[in-house]
């Protein structure tokens, strides 16, 4: 470990802040162009759906409308960084209609470059669109589509004061951090063509790319090219780059700085963003001017070379994410050294050599002092490098071994690098249906984790739909309390406190107690000529019991005063016992004081979502079921219902497992059943005469086929209540025949309405329900 700092290493080590090297502040922008189906560059505008892309903090445009960028949070560790990644490319996939992300750096299907349109920007972006502008008649539309990940990273302020107390001497804080974030960049400049050889992934692009061949380039039938030991078309000549190749003295943040400007006095940058090297300096502030980095100091570095990896749906592998980490805090740990022109002269050759020759057996590279040697040996080296720092650290070491050692294959062994497994892929069928092939593939699994915020799975799935499409919109997001499910949103200045999805500033206090208490719900709608149940309620069981004469011919409905997800219901339609009677009071009163027998008003059951004097959606929810086949007992079939992809436990699934508890035995038994039986083939049996979906039902779509007059029942019932979001709970028999008192009744309002069954039902379609909650929180 000639090259490594061990009195720094081992100041680390023995301070014991390992782990502090691993949290940092972590974040991602991600480009990806939008294709359409038959590999096309999109035309299109960027979709309205995502807002405004000058105020959306996650979704933007990059130079083109049809260039998607997403932009990561910062992070407080690579897993959640890449968690984050991944929800932005599932929003994006499923919000674009009938196109694709093209998941390669290379451009799709060019058009002329004229044709490419420039993003367009309000008035109150006119200094990006002329930016863009610059950039079309500088370099050309074409090579502004190259797409790619720009790897943000700082350590966290308390791993700098730990190495500043032990370190630093006679100078300031910022004066320190300049100096370590400094020397990670002149280490990493040097360094960089390791990383491109490993993630280079942009081998191969279509002949509309590139306005001129040279001899170099193999020809396809599909009208691809590629450069025969090329890993990244993107970090080459052909790429990304500056019309030169800027030498920036990186000594200092001053002379970093000074260089800088000195380029855009010549003329030769327009603006401190146009500088394309491998690593920049950052201020916090994304469009900073130079005076604020100095100012402030250096407060994170961002990496530039990463290639989008078509192998991966995101665009980059986890164990990327920390190779790029590993990496640079060995470029923390090297001796301190110089970047002098003549070195950055040498860093520029080598990374030549690693985008065009990568994979050439023979290819070889400067070394640290100048001298030529063998690509593969200089890159075995730096691999022996981490796994001794990985070793010395003791954390995640299995994990962060098996990362090194998958590099070390690829060193090895070129056909295993990415950009030869991409190759391979292109020749055997070709560069656009391979791309379009994958783009697919990532679209339909992005589909199948439209129902959860990856990362968020602890939180209540409405929860989770409420931030997937609050960070669509380009609210911000934010989670104060994951137990309680309590989330903070912001917009512009305007900022909303929302529990549950549906527990807003839009609803007072009192009109929940109004909803959570039934007695006084029913005698509010009651006054408002709304049709609810006749009964009694109860403080005690005697005084329920003395009155099972009065109920024991009638269908009755018992349940506690102050309930919600169908808790504590019983319902007999049947004849029953008092010893069953008294067993469904008891269930009432564990839940409540008081409890609750009303009629039992005939028909079917539906749950009207209401949200701001607009019916969203409707749903039947039938009762949990089974349906036989003449061999498996009811607990057998339960169990196999179970194994459904959409159910789970704890409303984090659009529908919830069945349960088999002392309310299924009893339901059952009055239908002479038990657990034990086992129903005929095709025949249907109800576990629950209540319809939750919280207790197991399944959830079926009438929004569209229902009646007109009992959506505007339904909002009248809210509005009674004074609620701004509600669930309505309405018994109809007919559906198709316009409201009348004999035709309906509502049995119940609900102050926290689930919207995840509105928006994945059993049968039916998204009613969009998280956007109708944000339309109310924050306008449309």
């Amino acid at each position: 470990m000639e090259r490594i700092d061990n009195k720094l290493l081992e100041s680390i080590l023995t301070e014991d802040i390992v782990t502090k090297l691993f949290k940092g502040n972590f974040g991602l922008e991600k480009e990806n162009v939008r294709v359409s189906k038959d590999g096309k560059l999109s035309l299109t505008p960027h979709p309205a759906i995502f807002g405004d892309k000058l105020k959306n903090p996650y979704i933007k445009t990059d130079f083109s409308e049809s260039q998607v960028e997403v932009i990561t949070p910062v992070c407080n560790s690579i897993d959640e960084l890449y968690d984050y990644i991944e929800n932005l490319q599932n929003i994006v996939s499923l919000s674009i209609g009938e196109e694709y992300l093209w998941p390669q750096s290379n451009p799709p299907i060019l058009p002329s470059n004229e044709e490419i349109p420039i993003a367009v920007f309000s008035e109150e972006g006119k200094e990006e669109r002329l930016y863009r502008e610059k950039l079309s008649e500088k370099y050309g539309r074409k090579k502004q589509l190259l797409s790619g990940i720009h790897y943000n990273f700082s350590f966290k302020e308390e791993f700098i004061n730990s190495l500043y107390k032990s370190l630093g001497e006679g100078e300031s804080l910022k004066e320190f951090k300049n100096k370590i974030y400094l020397k990670i960049t002149r280490n990493f400049i040097k360094y960089r063509w390791f990383l491109i050889y490993l993630t280079g992934a942009s081998p191969v692009f279509h002949e509309t790319y590139l306005d001129r061949c040279t001899d170099d380039i193999q020809e396809l039938a599909d009208r691809s090219c590629y450069f025969k030991n090329m890993m990244s078309l993107r970090n080459s000549k052909w790429g990304y780059k500056n019309k030169e190749d800027y030498l920036v003295n990186y000594d200092s943040l001053e002379q970093y700085i000074g260089s800088i400007q000195r380029l855009i006095n010549d003329g030769k940058l327009d603006n401190a963003s146009e500088f394309y090297g491998p690593v920049r300096l950052k201020s916090t502030c994304k469009r900073c001017s130079q005076e604020k980095l100095m100012k402030d100091g250096i407060e994170y570095l961002e990496i530039r070379i990463l290639d989008l990896n078509p192998l991966n749906k995101n665009g980059i592998f986890i164990e990327d994410l920390y190779l790029v980490h590993l990496f640079m805090i060995y470029m923390l740990f090297m001796k301190e050294g110089t970047l002098t022109e003549s070195e950055q002269k040498i860093a520029n050759i080598n990374h030549k050599v690693a985008t065009m020759a990568g994979r050439r057996e023979d290819s070889f590279i400067y070394n640290n002092v100048g001298e030529k040697a063998s690509f593969k040996e200089e890159a075995l080296k730096i691999i022996d490098d981490l796994i001794d720092i990985v070793n010395k650290m003791d954390y995640k070491t299995d994990y962060l071994r098996k990362v090194i050692e998958s590099a070390r294959e690829k060193v090895l062994d070129v056909s295993k690098t990415y950009a030869a497994v991409i190759t391979k892929e292109i020749i055997d069928s070709s560069y656009v249906s391979f791309h379009l092939n994958k783009a697919k593939d990532y679209y339909e699994e992005s589909k199948r984790q439209d129902f959860s915020l990856i990362g968020y799975e602890d939180l209540e799935l409405s929860t989770q739909i409420l931030l997937k499409n609050a960070i669509k919109r380009g609210i911000g997001v934010e989670v104060l309390d994951r137990e309680e499910n309590f989330v903070r949103l912001k917009k512009d200045n305007k900022v909303e406190y929302v529990k549950q999805a549906t527990k807003t500033s839009k609803d007072s206090y009192s009109t929940v107690l109004v909803m959570e208490n039934k007695v006084v719900t029913k005698e509010v709608l009651k006054e408002n000529g709304v049709r609810v149940p006749s009964g009694k309620n109860y403080n005690s069981i005697e005084d329920a019991r003395a009155d099972y004469e009065l109920f024991k011919d009638k269908q009755i409905v018992v349940k506690p005063k102050s309930t919600n997800f169908g808790i504590g219901i019983s319902i007999f339609k049947e004849e029953f016992s008092k010893g069953d009677f008294t067993r469904a009071l008891e269930i009432a009163f564990e839940n409540d004081k008081t409890a609750l027998v009303e009629e039992f008003i005939s028909g079917k059951e539906y749950r009207f979502l209401v949200i701001a004097d607009e019916v969203v959606g409707i749903l039947h929810r039938v009762p949990a079921n089974v349906q036989g086949d003449g061999a498996r007992t009811i607990s057998e079939l339960v169990k196999e219902k179970n194994k459904h992809p959409l159910r789970g436990k704890g409303y984090k699934t659009p529908l919830e497992k069945i349960s088999l508890g002392e309310i299924e035995e009893m339901f059952l038994k009055a239908q002479g059943k038990n657990f034990d039986y086992v129903p005929k083939e095709g025949e249907i049996v109800y576990l629950r005469e209540n319809s939750n979906i919280s207790t197991g039902g399944d959830s079926i779509d009438f929004t569209d086929e229902m009646h007109e007059s009992y959506k505007t029942m339904a909002i009248k019932s809210a509005k009674a209540a004074g609620a701004t979001i509600c669930g309505v709970d309405m018994m109809i028999q007919d559906i198709k025949v316009p409201l009348n008192e004999s035709n309906y009744g509502i049995i119940e309002l609900n102050f926290n309405p689930a919207i995840h069954i509105h928006c994945y039902p059993y049968i039916g379609k998204n009613r969009g329900a998280g956007d109708k909650v944000l339309d109310v929180l924050f306008g449309k």
